[in-house]
């Protein structure tokens, strides 16, 4: 599959992960959830839609073939887990430095300046 393919699909759907980890930290947060459970919450509704999306289209090999399964899935998880850590140490210390408000517009950099690291990595561990 050629990079250019693969980082088209990957943009467009790292975007879609990205509204619904947003939105639904939003909802939490703005229901009363802390801020970390909230940023673990939103990770694991666009980690859950990402890893579908990213094995059925975007990292499929030659064929067209889904690269699924639980063996990824289990790679992918672990990759998931630590920059989960990550995004969530920085989402709460902008919280923590600047308030709930500017946590919710901190976020979608957080998780964009990581989606770069998480395109290398998924392509080169998770779905290789």
């Amino acid at each position: 599959m050629s990079l250019l393919r693969q980082g088209s699909a990957y943009l467009i759907i790292g975007l879609l992960q990205l509204l619904l980890d947003w939105l639904v930290f939003v909802a939490c947060t703005a229901a009363g959830l802390p801020v970390v459970p909230g940023n673990v919450a939103g990770r694991l509704a666009g980690m859950l839609l990402g890893f579908w999306l990213n094995g059925r289209f975007t990292f499929a090999d030659a064929q067209g073939r889904q690269r699924l399964g639980w063996r990824r899935f289990t790679r992918f998880l672990l990759l998931w887990l630590l920059l989960t850590a990550a995004s969530t140490l920085l989402v709460a210390a902008a919280d923590q430095a600047l308030g709930l408000q500017y946590a919710w517009l901190a976020k979608p950099l957080v998780e964009g300046a990581l989606a770069c690291v998480s395109f290398l990595l998924l392509r080169y561990v998770v779905y290789r």
